[in-house]
């Protein structure tokens, strides 16, 4: 039975050396999986005599994994190809008695579009739901819903509504290892927490202590560093007029910026766009070098400016120090969940919580800056429903 371990520790407690140091001193297969290719050579040039591997394309990147795996060599590579793992991948897994470690939570659930009628036509024809799954039934079936009718035979296909599938990841990949380590912070908070909570996963919690200079897991419960411990390193812009562009609860959110997009002179944008440059250039007046800013992916090019462009660090960075040298951040996103995984998971009784989930967003990517060496950041965060969660954080 597979053991999944949560390492729940802020950024930059170690969780990552203590994960090398572990992988040296055994003599298991390892399977290290992290965002960033940067991260992959990290691995392999830090095991050491514990060689690692990084798949190379047979055709294709999931056939360099596959022969990997068959040979059972130790193995780093990135989430981008875990998430294309499939029933081949797993066998290979359970013959080589592999164990997971996941360098941050993975996007194990994704919404997939599908027209009302087709939608009718699946579960008139083929399937039926059961306990928020698709279930197929016609097992001899060859059409176009072939791709829909694989996944579902996983177990991999919730269903909300009657215009959209929730793709998730099959969790019989996870249950494939020996063992797994989530290497994460706030995990409470995370899509992958309601995920395993869905598909009724066990899971425990292990911990990062450093012992003679060098750090590793263990059982016993450790205290990390709390909100209060960055309340005097983090200056939050407190200024009426940049700030009252967020004073809606919905502002800066996904749905906002559409609207805004699709407005023909973009007003909103606009007066954020000068906020930011205003801050970076009169207020911080930090140099470019030392600039980090973020928001949604399709709203970039409307905000990006003079001074600090090259600075955007994506939403949803994480697991790298690249950054690390940064002291001036703009964070100007209002994080929610989508609505389709809340009433996904609800209907199995599992409660998402919104605010941790947008408040650990936005610490995920604060911590990508100077703040994870000890220094002094200065943040601007038009939302105020963000700059007030945040807020609450290091006062509590």
């Amino acid at each position: 039975m597979c053991k999944i371990h949560i390492i729940d520790a802020p950024c930059g407690a170690g969780k990552t050396s203590a994960a090398i140091e572990m992988m040296k001193g055994s003599n298991d297969n390892f399977l290290f999986i992290t965002p960033f290719l940067k991260e992959v050579e990290r691995i392999k040039e830090k095991c050491g005599n514990k060689k690692f591997y990084e798949p190379q394309e047979i055709q294709t990147k999931l056939n360099g994994m596959h022969w990997l795996l068959s040979v059972k060599k130790n193995i780093a590579s990135t989430h981008s190809l875990f998430k294309n793992f499939n029933d081949y991948t797993l066998e290979l897994i359970k013959q080589g008695d592999y164990t997971l470690i996941l360098d941050e939570v993975a996007d194990v659930v994704e919404i997939r579009k599908i027209s009302r009628a087709d939608f009718k036509s699946i579960l008139n024809t083929y399937a039926h739901v059961e306990n928020g799954l698709l279930v197929w039934d016609d097992l001899t079936y060859t059409g176009r819903f072939h791709d829909i009718m694989a996944w579902s035979l996983n177990r991999c296909v919730g269903v909300y509504g009657d215009t959209a599938f929730i793709w998730c990841f099959p969790i019989e990949i996870f249950k494939a290892f020996k063992e797994v380590y989530i290497l994460t912070y706030m995990f409470e908070a995370q899509i992958q927490k309601y995920y395993y909570n869905f598909y009724d996963a066990d899971y425990d919690y292990r911990y990062v202590r450093e012992k003679y200079s060098k750090y590793q897991f263990t059982d016993s419960e450790q205290k990390y560093n709390t909100g209060k411990a960055y309340k005097d390193r983090i200056n939050i812009l407190e200024n009426e007029k940049l700030n009252s562009i967020g004073d809606v609860h919905t502002s800066l959110s996904s749905t906002w910026y559409d609207r805004e997009i699709a407005m023909h002179n973009k007003p909103l944008i606009k007066i954020l766009k000068n906020n930011t440059s205003n801050y970076f250039k009169n207020i911080v007046k930090t140099s470019s070098k030392y600039n980090m800013w973020t928001t949604f992916k399709k709203c970039k090019s409307l905000l990006q400016g003079e001074g600090y462009t090259r600075g955007y660090i994506s939403v949803n960075t994480r697991a790298t120090n690249e950054y690390k040298h940064k002291v001036s951040l703009v964070y100007c996103v209002n994080m929610f969940i989508n609505p389709i995984f809340t009433n996904f998971f609800s209907q199995k009784g599992i409660k998402v919580d919104e605010e941790a989930y947008a408040l650990s967003e936005l610490i995920q990517w604060m911590f990508r800056s100077a703040i994870r060496e000890g220094k002094d950041v200065d943040i601007y965060i038009p939302s105020k429903r963000m700059r007030e969660l945040l807020q609450n954080w290091l006062q509590n």
